[in-house]
């Protein structure tokens, strides 16, 4: 009987695990890959959506979020044109780094955590 719970247990810590890389994975965009930011969740949540539901719906999470991102980022570079942009730019990588982080930690600790700013564009 005991075993049924560790094996439990362990699947849960693992699924839990894939989670949080689904969250961490963004920040690949960090070392030069060309959205990394978006890649990286989106291949864990596509590999692993149908094994493990805290997968699915953190990778949902992840993606919308860093979709939501790429966009503003585009934008903000866009208003870099007119100098208005390099406002922008600092503050707009660190909210992502910084989301990205407490996301993560509240994953682990089993807790919800919602992006603020995030267009649903998977649901």
């Amino acid at each position: 009987m005991t075993e049924i719970k560790q094996a439990g247990n362990s699947n849960q810590k693992s699924e839990r695990t894939w989670a949080i890389f689904c969250h961490l994975s963004a920040l690949v965009a960090l070392i030069g890959v060309p959205f990394g930011n978006v890649l990286g969740p989106l291949v864990i949540w596509l590999i692993k959506k149908n094994d493990m539901p805290l997968v699915d719906e953190e990778g949902k999470s992840a993606l919308n979020f860093q979709l939501s991102m790429t966009i503003y980022t585009l934008v903000v570079l866009v208003l870099c044109f007119v100098a208005v942009g390099l406002l922008f730019i600092v503050p707009i990588i660190l909210a992502n780094v910084i989301l990205v982080i407490i996301a993560s930690v509240k994953t682990s600790n089993g807790e919800k955590f919602q992006y603020p700013c995030t267009i649903q564009f998977i649901k």
